[in-house]
């Protein structure tokens, strides 16, 4: 207790009868001693928290005791994406910065950032997900942890003394996210579509994909970079492949390299390879193409 502020933490874990001796405090404002004609008056605010009962296996707020709360403010997902991404980042960078972040920066581009973010709002609004037990808050941040870690994975192992240029994340990095994602939502086990938790994981992450690609990249030209993989081109790309190789890579797929630009006009290698791993993805993700994975390495092909 400090200035008349007393906050309680998980009320319903609370046995009833504690419970009910908080009546008089929240009513009559005084302490009472059994026994003995005393009572002590009172000036104190008490602040309870509670997770909703869905979201729990605990025990109960008493009736009684909730007609005496004056305010109940419910509080949850946040509301809107841009939001989200901003409590992501505040939570994910909460720890500061560690030594690595000076010799190794990463830059996140605002994509990556919004598919992490969309892959949390795909998988509340999923039909393979338990929507009372929903998902957990830490979703996104420990996705978003895990994709930067995975860029600077990778400035690490191809740092060379004459590069300097901070790591950009790509879609390739979230190749990671099983290992932060598992066990972060509960899936449907009584609904009719019966998957694994990673393949849950996977069509969450392709829907993120999708939607985010779809407020990026024009529609047209799409079809013709579908036909020329149709043709048996084969793109191979990965976590651990340099950014500079792209050129030479993509030199098969000349559309998808053109169509990189409508994300991010940027000249820069690094961001180059986020921007064409994001158009490879957002064409494997709204169907146009096929994607295969090998040993981390992903292929994408008809």
């Amino acid at each position: 207790m400090h200035r008349g502020l007393f906050a309680m933490n998980e009320l319903p874990d609370l046995d009833d009868l504690v419970q009910v001796g908080l009546f008089n405090i929240l009513e009559e404002r005084d302490v009472q001693i059994r026994g003995y004609p005393v009572s002590f008056d009172i000036d104190v605010c008490v602040l309870f928290s509670a997770n909703p009962a869905t979201y729990n296996r605990s025990g109960k707020v008493i009736p009684q005791l909730k007609d005496r709360i004056g305010t109940t403010i419910v509080t949850h997902y946040p509301t809107e994406r841009d939001l989200g991404m901003q409590i992501t980042l505040e939570q994910a960078m909460e720890d500061g910065i560690d030594e690595l972040s000076d010799r190794f920066p990463v830059v996140v581009p605002r994509f990556m950032a919004e598919i992490v973010e969309q892959m949390a709002i795909e998988a509340r609004t999923s039909k393979w997900v338990d929507q009372a037990s929903g998902v957990s808050a830490r979703f996104s941040i420990a996705n978003y942890k895990t994709m930067i870690s995975s860029a600077r994975r990778r400035a690490i192992l191809l740092a060379k003394a004459d590069e300097s240029s901070p790591a950009i994340p790509r879609i390739s990095d979230l190749a990671h996210f099983h290992g932060s994602a598992l066990g972060k939502l509960e899936l449907d086990m009584m609904g009719t579509h019966q998957m694994s938790e990673a393949q849950v994981l996977d069509a969450i992450m392709a829907a993120a994909i999708s939607h985010v690609f779809e407020e990026y990249v024009d529609e047209h030209g799409l079809a013709e970079i579908s036909e020329i993989f149709a043709q048996g081109v084969r793109v191979e790309v990965g976590d651990l492949l340099p950014s500079s190789h792209y050129a030479e890579l993509l030199k098969q797929v000349p559309p998808a390299w053109e169509k990189a630009f409508e994300v991010n006009a940027a000249e820069d290698d690094a961001v180059r390879a986020s921007c064409v791993e994001f158009v490879l993805a957002g064409l494997w993700a709204t169907e146009r193409i096929s994607r295969g994975v090998r040993h981390g390495q992903v292929s994408y092909v008809v």
